[in-house]
């Protein structure tokens, strides 16, 4: 697939914001990051059923997509950012107006359940997308300020990317030593394990596979990357880049169980490709944004991850 970049952010464009998920908690968060990114100097549009209820779900599936779709469709708008993640946005793969991707590519920021529109997007389009802060969930309070300034530097300048460095002196860790190339692709493990075996995926072979969780007990892990294993994919992919796996601790600590580490160790050990671990990227309010759908170059010697283009045009 080439990938389909989309043009620069630039101040005074108009930014979406959708709920393709599950809603905010509260209007508050919507309030309030509205008026951070009219801070900044971008106009807002906000969708209309951004605080719908169905459920767990941001209001039915034909409200959430007509909101994404409104929005991939309106040529005056040239970002969208979702308001959070939760559940929801694989139920409106079949649904996305992708021609209108490929007529008009723009920004589309997210993570967590985001990742299985992203990962679709890419499928179908080629559009390099967005894993990075959401307007409800970092944007809306306080962001930190590496998370905030490495976000917004990749998603308004086309300069070249460059490695990808750990904020403060976070070390990256080596697990397998080599060299790769390929297209970055990743994302949320449990949303990417969702999509195995459907036409959303995209084709990992010789891809860069970065992954990172929250929430999920060690056992569980352990079965996607046992699902990682038996698809072939692990034998297909160039590298892999482990992100954070937050609170993925045992449901039940007095019973048998292993750690979240020792299930990493052993899926690594069965890997024949360079893998790296603890980027800064995931479930962390302070961490790197990562372009998904770039050309990336993993150095597991001296475990950098770089990328020498940059996102958008």
């Amino acid at each position: 697939m080439k990938s389909l970049k989309p043009p620069r952010l630039r101040k005074g464009d108009l930014v979406g914001i959708i709920s393709p998920a599950s809603p905010p908690s509260a209007q508050e968060k919507i309030d309030k990051g509205v008026r951070y990114l009219e801070g900044l100097g971008y106009r807002v549009k906000i969708g209309k059923y951004v605080m719908e209820r169905h459920g767990y779900l941001a209001g039915t599936d034909a409200q959430r997509a007509e909101d994404l779709n409104d929005m991939l469709r309106d040529r005056e708008v040239r970002a969208v950012f979702a308001i959070r993640g939760g559940y929801g946005t694989p139920r409106l793969l079949h649904l996305v107006d992708y021609a209108a991707v490929r007529r008009d590519p723009k920004i589309v920021v997210g993570y967590s359940d985001i990742t299985g529109l992203q990962l679709a997007l890419y499928r179908k389009t080629g559009l390099i997308t967005f894993s990075g802060p959401m307007v409800g969930v970092e944007m809306w309070d306080s962001i930190d300020p590496f998370t905030e300034e490495h976000f917004w530097r990749l998603v308004t300048s086309s300069t070249r990317i460059g490695a990808l460095l750990n904020p403060g002196s976070t070390a990256m860790r080596i697990y397998r030593k080599g060299q790769a190339r390929g297209t970055l692709l990743g994302g949320n493990f449990s949303l990417l394990a969702s999509l195995l075996g459907t036409r959303y995926l995209p084709n990992l072979r010789k891809s860069i596979l970065l992954l990172e969780d929250v929430d999920e007990a060690p056992h569980r892990v352990d079965r996607m990357f046992a699902q990682l294993f038996h698809s072939g994919i692990t034998g297909s992919i160039s590298g892999l880049v482990l992100g954070a796996f937050t609170d993925c601790v045992p449901s039940d600590p007095s019973k048998p169980h292993l750690t979240i580490d020792q299930v990493i160790d052993d899926a690594v050990d069965r890997m024949g490709c360079p893998v790296i671990g603890n980027l800064q990227y995931g479930h962390i309010p302070r961490k790197l944004t990562i372009p998904f759908g770039v050309r990336a170059v993993l150095d597991a010697r001296d475990g950098t991850l770089k990328i020498p283009e940059s996102a958008v045009r």
